[in-house]
């Protein structure tokens, strides 16, 4: 009944944030949904390309969710339940979305460009340049981390090449995730190019969706690890490269409601175990500010839920190709803030799900997060080795898998970009006009197969090397999104007061996190068990927290500017 008990709260809250605060947001801001949007003013069927509200909103939410809302909670978990729910539903509501919403909005209002644009335009172009480099950092963090996520959620430890009948789960889910890719093209055409309809193309989606996962619990596919690396690596930069209308879209659209139906298996789920006893949830509340292996509730906590309450990837994702596809900026507010609402439950409904299995996650019994997280859903309709829980639990490793895929195709498409805008001068709209050796590196092209390589390499470490880093990374670039947009609103006039305490709390939050990081690798490169990934989380961390001070510092330059201007 606890379970039952903590999703309903979270629901309630949740919604009454949306729209309370949400709306006190667009009145602030000045939504205005009689203006033209830059989907309308710059449509080139390649990145700018309008699209339904339902579609967007699928491919919007699809790609801020991967795996975070998922792993970042479960692993939070052993602060208790209460601190990671508390975070979830306050980050949710006054950071993280925040954050996406403003974001969004000022990318809209700048033609659809990316923060480092918004920056520039506050800032300076000293600032843009560093922000890129910093954004384009944790990139590779994003990249390599979904990498290692999904060729660890597609191959078996038996090897092997080729179809095999009586999959396992991880067979299953690489079957139907390369089917969903062929459906989702399939989806793409039909939709843009023989102009079916959103509801009956979504029903025959919905149906292919229904028919690949039949295929796919019977017959699996089989690659090695490192195949599956180098697979993924290909896929993700076509993808990147190709119209939004033919992949990101479509396939982003279809996912949703992979998600949809994993968020209403999960509730069905809460509510059965609730009543039935199936499965009982065992979290302690709190577990103390200082566990015994080391660990500070501040700012682990924080860091390690991530994408369940407030996630920097997600500002890049409204900056970078959710604003290029925005038909009405009334349409801001569902899916910039109300897609993190929904992921906050998302991460709430995972904290519940590990506190099905609590005990056995915490012995190391699960592989991965997302392993405990379909093994605590499935528990709840059915004992373990049942029909039912193998179904379930092969269901919600497609989820995740797909969920990763989709923040791999849009983190890919962002590094594009701004790998491009690194090496253009302010009067250069495109590469075209770039020139000498520019010319090359802002080609697509090359900035494409740049960070796919550097991703897929890193992605070969253990996940643990690359998420610890990643979640800093990721919270420091939601503290300097925040400082941004708080900049832009300053700069053009407009209620800039509500992103002062998020955007301090994040700073100082990840900034201490990365310090601690800093001094630990130190000392473990000074002993002989020092590895190669030990050096790179070192360096990386170093780098990053520099770039972060600078642009803090030239945040606090331009804060004051603008004082000084309105005084």
């Amino acid at each position: 009944m606890t379970a039952l008990l903590i999703i309903l709260a979270a629901i309630a809250l949740l919604i009454i944030g949306y729209i309370t605060y949400g709306s006190w947001l667009a009145k602030q801001w000045g939504i205005d949904p009689s203006r033209k949007t830059p989907a309308i003013e710059k449509e080139d069927g390649v990145d700018y390309v309008a699209a339904p509200p339902a579609v967007l909103m699928g491919h919007h939410f699809s790609s801020i969710a991967g795996a975070g809302p998922i792993n970042g909670p479960i692993q939070a978990s052993i602060f208790g339940w209460v601190p990671v729910f508390l975070w979830c539903i306050v980050g949710g509501i006054f950071f993280g979305g925040l954050q996406d919403y403003g974001s969004l909005f000022a990318s809209i209002r700048h033609d659809g460009k990316s923060l480092g644009e918004i920056i520039n335009d506050t800032m300076g172009q000293k600032a843009k340049k560093l922000f890129l480099i910093f954004g384009l950092l944790v990139l590779i963090l994003v990249i390599a981390s979904f990498v290692n996520v999904v060729a660890g959620t597609f191959f078996t430890e038996e090897g092997g090449f080729g179809f095999t009948g009586n999959p396992t789960n991880n067979q299953t889910t690489a079957m139907i995730s390369l089917l969903f890719i062929l459906i989702a093209i399939v989806y793409g055409y039909v939709t843009n190019k023989m102009n079916i309809k959103t509801v009956p193309a979504s029903i025959c989606g919905v149906i292919g969706i229904i028919v690949i996962t039949a295929i796919g619990l019977n017959c699996g596919f089989v690659m090695s690890r490192t195949a599956w690396i180098v697979f993924i690596g290909i896929y993700i930069a076509v993808a990147s490269l190709v119209p939004v209308w033919i992949l990101l879209q479509p396939r982003d659209y279809l996912s949703s409601f992979l998600l949809y139906a994993m968020i209403g298996i999960a509730v069905i789920g809460i509510i059965v175990a609730a009543f039935s006893g199936n499965a009982s949830f065992s979290i302690p509340a709190f577990n103390g500010f200082k566990l015994e292996n080391g660990s500070f509730l501040f700012p682990t906590l924080f860091i390690t839920v991530a994408c369940g309450a407030c996630s920097g990837f997600h500002s890049l994702i409204s900056t970078g190709t959710t604003s290029k596809q925005l038909k009405n900026e009334k349409d801001a507010k569902p899916i910039g803030y109300g897609s993190m609402l929904v992921e906050s439950a998302l991460g709430i409904i995972s904290l519940i799900a590990v506190g099905m299995v609590y005990a056995k996650y915490t012995e190391g019994g699960f592989g991965s997060p997302s392993a405990a997280f379909g093994a605590g859903i499935a528990t709840m309709f059915g004992p373990e080795g049942s029909g039912i829980y193998n179904t379930i639990a092969a269901l919600l490793t497609l989820a995740v898998s797909v969920f990763a895929l989709t923040s791999l195709d849009t983190g890919t498409r962002l590094s594009r970009f701004m790998f491009s805008e690194l090496f253009l001068k302010e009067d250069e709209a495109t590469w075209k006009d770039a020139s000498g050796i520019r010319k090359l590196l802002a080609h697509p092209m090359f900035g494409t197969t740049i960070m796919v390589v550097i991703g897929c390499i890193l992605g070969g470490l253990k996940l643990s090397a690359i998420w610890a880093l990643f979640g800093a990374a990721n919270q420091l670039l939601a503290g300097i999104a925040l400082l941004a947009v708080c900049a832009w609103l300053g700069e053009v006039g407009k209620n800039n007061k509500m992103f002062f305490i998020p955007m301090i709390f994040m700073l100082c939050a990840t900034l201490t996190s990365l310090v601690q990081t800093i001094i630990k690798k130190f000392q473990v490169i000074t002993t002989p068990d020092a590895v190669w990934g030990d050096w790179f989380q070192l360096i990386f961390a170093l780098a990053m927290t520099i770039l972060a001070i600078i642009l803090v510092i030239e945040g606090i330059q331009t804060f004051s500017k603008q004082k000084k201007a309105n005084a």
